[in-house]
């Protein structure tokens, strides 16, 4: 006998695509993720609300402006603090290369931002607001992808001088 295979409807699969998709939090803070595009459980627990986008536009500005403002405060630390804030965030194989990711986007005005969320995410989550936790991954992954902007801008500078 053969399974019936999950399938949605066009739009339906193209609206849930649009979003990253979580379970609600269990009693430290911490979501599940979910792709109700690919796995009937989650499409069924996204029908019965189960399950929250984080990119939802419905969220009300108010709330993502005050979220925001927390994470973006301009704060630094020494590198030995910042050294200590990635090991008790990250797993061993996980810490170097993200301490370095840290250190570059510290000094790039691009990526500062990332640098800054870090910190402040840190800081939030160890007074107590698990929820910023995943903020701080999610802030070095960030880092690494502007500062790959910013090289893929350099290398495309150097190409049109040596065309000139």
């Amino acid at each position: 006998m053969k399974i019936k295979e999950f399938r949605l409807p066009r739009k339906t699969k193209k609206r849930l695509k649009k979003g990253f998709w979580l379970y609600q939090p269990d009693e430290k803070g911490n979501s599940l993720g979910a792709n109700p595009v690919e796995n009937q459980q989650d499409y069924s627990a996204y029908k019965k609300g189960e399950l929250r986008n984080l990119f939802d536009k419905k969220n009300s500005r108010k709330k993502s402006k005050e979220f925001w403002s927390k994470l973006n405060k301009e704060v630094s630390v020494s590198d030995q603090v910042l050294e200590q804030y990635v090991n008790d965030i990250f797993a061993e194989e996980y810490r170097i290369s993200s301490y370095k990711t840290l250190l570059e986007a510290k000094d790039n005005p691009k990526a500062i931002t990332a640098y800054h969320n870090f910190i402040n995410a840190y800081e939030l989550q160890a007074n107590g607001e698990s929820l910023f936790g995943n903020i701080c991954c999610m802030s070095v992954d960030s880092a690494i992808d502007l500062l790959r902007e910013e090289q893929k801008i350099k290398k495309k500078k150097k190409v049109r001088k040596k065309r000139r």
